[in-house]
């Protein structure tokens, strides 16, 4: 190719020769990116039906570009859900409350046994708190936490949601099994702080995760297995379950700045 295309190689071109190979073609579309000439010429061969084609197509994106589509308004509650939740975290909301309601059975059932209940309460909040802050679970991750808003409040945001969710099943599962409402709210909330403050130096997911199976294994299981009720969900701890609550708290608070990373 020296100057300009040949006009039978345009004219190939323009037909669709399939004598054309594909070294030709791709030597013919490169130069015309970057000739208006041999444009021009490639438009005074097209044939008339294409002409009157491409006419039609250049009036209807025209036409769509002058009276385009009506902006979609947002409606309010989907802009609060988004604000304070993410829809990945619903499976996992209906597999606690699932659970929590297979513990206040087995309670019922079982009432010589240790409470499933008192044993379940600590972590039922921290599985939904890990997939409501975490980068596998939520496809606009990246976009959220990098808005103005991210870190710590928004973190909390979705920490009241997974609470209003967990907490009421756990307060009715309480009540029906006559316990004091402290003996199950105070670890829960004592936890989530926790998780909330280790998880600006590990990862909100890593630590709940951590919290929970470390939980789970130390005095869980032991329970089940043993049949005692450990001394740390017995009346008497309720006073270091409250100062843990609080010191969780503000610490939490005063690391805010922990969660501006992306962990």
């Amino acid at each position: 190719m020296t100057d300009h295309i040949p006009a039978a190689s345009l004219a190939a071109y323009t037909a669709g020769d399939p004598g054309l190979d594909d070294a030709g073609v791709w030597a013919v579309e490169v130069h015309l990116e970057n000739c208006a000439e041999c444009r021009a010429r490639l438009a005074e061969l097209a044939s008339p039906p294409l002409l009157t084609l491409l006419d039609d197509v250049q009036v209807m994106i025209d036409r769509g570009v002058r009276n385009g589509p009506e902006p979609v308004r947002r409606r309010t509650w989907r802009r609060l859900a988004h604000r304070w939740a993410v829809w990945s975290v619903v499976p996992w909301l209906a597999l606690v409350l699932s659970t929590v309601l297979a513990a206040f059975l087995l309670d019922r059932e079982f009432p010589q046994r240790p409470s499933l209940v008192l044993l379940l309460a600590p972590v039922a909040p921290l599985a939904g708190l890990a997939i409501a802050w975490s980068r596998r679970s939520d496809p606009a991750w990246e976009i959220t936490t990098g808005t103005a808003r991210a870190g710590l409040e928004l973190l909390l945001r979705r920490t009241v949601v997974v609470l209003a969710t967990v907490l009421p099943p756990l307060a009715a599962a309480g009540w029906l099994l006559d316990m004091s409402p402290a003996l199950w709210l105070l670890p829960s909330l004592a936890f989530t702080a926790a998780s909330l403050l280790l998880g600006g130096l590990i990862g909100v997911a890593r630590a709940a995760t951590l919290l929970s199976a470390g939980w789970l294994l130390a005095v869980a299981l032991p329970a089940i297995l043993t049949a005692n009720l450990p001394v740390v969900v017995r009346p008497s701890s309720l006073p270091v379950w409250a100062a843990a609550t609080l010191i969780g708290a503000v610490l939490a608070v005063a690391r805010a700045g922990d969660h501006r990373r992306f962990n």
